[in-house]
């Protein structure tokens, strides 16, 4: 059983965002002031991956671990309540993953690309 209110825990996932995040500003940052340009979130490619370099022809995803469920991560775990509410939700945004990862090496194969970080 959920320990905060319906109101309570809307109101906090509501502010998990799925854009500009703290991680992706910091590594947008550190590529930036390292002289790499790219753009923003492309949703004319598969996945809408983060950040598009496209003299390099590369893409880059950052992926939170719990959301992708990140092997080896200690935040990337499966929770131990609710099981039957997270584990289907979880694991279908990793198989999107995989395929939006097959169709951008398909479509970056087809342009000279050169690959796919996440």
């Amino acid at each position: 059983m959920d320990s905060w209110t319906k109101l309570k825990r809307s109101g906090v996932m509501s502010r998990i965002k799925s854009k500009d995040t703290t991680p992706e500003k910091t590594v947008r940052s550190l590529l930036h002031s390292s002289g790499y340009r790219f753009r923003l979130h492309k949703r004319n490619l598969p996945g809408t991956p983060d950040l598009v370099f496209r003299k390099h022809n590369s893409v880059l995803f950052i992926n939170g671990c719990f959301w992708h469920q990140h092997k080896n991560c200690r935040n990337g775990q499966m929770p131990k309540s609710r099981k039957f509410y997270w584990e289907p939700k979880l694991l279908a945004n990793v198989e999107r993953d995989k395929n939006n990862i097959t169709e951008l090496k398909k479509w970056l194969e087809g342009n000279g690309g050169l690959g796919v970080c996440n």
